[in-house]
């Protein structure tokens, strides 16, 4: 096999995207270019910390949200950085010059130097670092192997399900944006909300990078979570084009708003973006599987999904409908071929087996959550529908 030039390769990289770039060899510095004249490297500050990233492929965030990507490919390292989506401010340099001692004389140079920096967003530099992974490690690896976490997940999974949606929404602007990615991208992800084709979704999500918008703050932070929530915006509006229903979709999109702002954690954003992208695309297909029978089907799913914590009647669903039980019980049968109740517990099964596959919850507090009277008459619904025991199920589905 021919060897590999490390810094053939480091050259190339420096130069195409202006982002110095280091070579490790045994954590040792062997390597050095960048197209800026750098009076000092801003990495010797983080160095320790980034050299003890393992992975193949990883990165580090510093309190100013610059980033340095690493590729990790036997006892090489190649380190590029810092950059980020949006300039550091002139005092947020200066400061980091006083943290590498740089003489006052030569502060202002400094700042030139790192504002000179070509400034990409984070999903741009670890796809480059996906190519660089491939060339040294021969491993193909996507934006959705480094960013998503698969613990974050659950527990966003957990807090945002549909049948504890509405206690979530009892907690405590919208402009015009313009989209600088690829519009045709934009469009295909819109397109798969609205009609709920979810899995389509998650492999489009997990083979490129999620929607990009234009730099609206000179804060990162502020940046990604700006990002955030014209995502949001418009994935919701692509929502109520597949049938869901308004208030529901702007309460579910306030809802992810909030958890948004709440954090100040760039990997948690990225990753609560994942999941409201499925989330919304999984509503829809769930109302779109229902509505494409009759209307009355609609409503009938329309209601056990917010009632789904609840012990769901045929009574309380009738008086709801202003219909005698007995209509409402055979008019359904008549337009859905199967009776009302086998409809309510097949719908709360599936909700049963997505909460089995993708949280942690114990069996006694998803049977609670999805209004089963015990464990015990939880499992029997579900064996019953799916011909396996929930914990069954749940080790199918384990790694």
């Amino acid at each position: 096999m021919q060897s590999i030039d490390h810094d053939y390769i480091g050259t190339i990289t420096g130069s195409l995207f202006g982002i110095p770039t280091r070579i490790y060899k045994n954590n040792t510095l062997i390597f050095y270019h960048s197209t800026v004249n750098l009076v000092k490297d801003p990495v010797s500050i983080y160095q320790a910390d980034i050299l003890k990233i393992t992975d193949h492929v990883g990165y580090f965030m510093t309190a100013h949200f610059c980033y340095y990507g690493i590729v990790n490919s036997d006892n090489y390292k190649i380190v590029i950085g810092p950059t980020s989506q949006v300039p550091n401010s002139t005092p947020t340099l200066r400061d980091l010059a006083m943290q590498l001692d740089i003489p006052g004389d030569d502060i202002d140079d400094f700042i030139i130097a790192m504002q000179d920096i070509t400034h990409i967003p984070l999903e741009s530099l670890m796809q480059l670092l996906c190519l660089l992974n491939y060339i040294l490690n021969n491993e193909k690896c996507f934006l959705h192997d480094v960013f998503i976490d698969d613990a974050i997940q659950k527990q966003f999974i957990e807090s945002m399900n549909k049948h504890d949606a509405d206690m979530f929404f009892s907690d405590e602007t919208t402009q015009s944006i313009t989209l600088h990615n690829t519009y045709d991208f934009e469009q295909n992800v819109m397109n798969m909300v609205r009609k709920g084709d979810y899995m389509a979704l998650t492999g489009v999500i997990e083979k490129s990078t999620a929607l990009k918008i234009g730099t609206m703050s000179d804060n990162q932070l502020r940046q990604l979570k700006d990002t955030f929530i014209a995502t949001t915006t418009l994935v919701s509006r692509s929502a109520i084009h597949g049938g869901m229903n308004p208030d529901d979709a702007f309460t579910l999109s306030d809802s992810y708003i909030q958890k948004c702002e709440s954090s100040n954690d760039y990997s948690r954003i990225i990753n609560l973006r994942y999941r409201m992208l499925i989330d919304f695309a999984r509503r829809v297909n769930q109302l779109q599987e229902a509505g494409a029978k009759s209307q009355l089907v609609s409503d009938v799913a329309n209601y056990i999904d917010h009632h789904m914590s609840e012990t769901i009647t045929v009574e309380a669903m009738a008086k709801e409908f202003y219909m005698s039980r007995s209509y409402l019980s055979k008019r359904f049968k008549a337009e859905s071929n199967i009776t009302l109740t086998d409809f309510i517990l097949n719908r709360k099964t599936e909700e049963a087996k997505h909460l089995l596959r993708y949280t942690d919850k114990p069996l006694t507090a998803i049977s609670l959550d999805l209004g089963f009277s015990s464990p015990g008459h939880f499992s029997r619904v579900f064996r019953k529908y799916v011909s396996m025991s929930p914990s069954d199920y749940r080790k199918k589905y384990l790694n």
